[in-house]
């Protein structure tokens, strides 16, 4: 679907958020609105049940400020249908965060150690970096140790 033809002819940011929630909103129209240089507008279909993981993952390309960066690395990090490829890249890009001074992504990083699709130990990467504190290294332990255990097989 082509999302021109669901705006209205003056639009203004807000007619791009409200798009979002339009039911009509196909996949494709929500990997559009997912490289939007509004960050509300990136915010709102990282939330949106909807969002497959190509759109993920194109949420997480472009220049962001640090505090938006970490919003959308937690939101992708949680979102249901985040695979494996996208939460590797998650992960990826907050061991890079912990490396700069004062970018602080600790919810995403918790976030990640709750996801199955990852292993225990890729996870605790983040807990090696430099920007990693004391209180999101034990965010990350108890996530990891609230995970469903996984059944014996045999």
């Amino acid at each position: 679907m082509d999302i021109e033809e669901l705006l209205p002819h003056t639009r203004t940011p807000r007619d791009y958020l409200d798009l979002v929630a339009d039911p009509r909103l196909d996949r494709d129209a929500l990997r559009v609105l997912a490289r939007s240089p509004y960050s509300f507008v990136r915010r709102a279909v990282a939330q949106d049940p909807r969002t497959d993981a190509v759109a993920l993952t194109e949420l997480l390309v472009g220049e962001f400020d640090t505090w938006e960066h970490n919003c959308l690395l937690r939101l992708v990090a949680q979102h249901p249908r985040a695979d494996r490829a996208v939460l590797l890249t998650v992960l990826t890009d907050t061991a890079d965060l912990l490396n700069q001074p004062d970018a602080r992504p600790y919810a995403a990083a918790i976030a990640l150690a709750g996801r199955p699709e990852l292993e225990p130990h890729e996870v605790r990467l983040v807990q090696r970096q430099p920007g990693a504190s004391r209180r999101m290294r034990r965010g990350v332990e108890r996530a990891l140790a609230r995970r469903p255990r996984p059944r014996p097989t045999g």
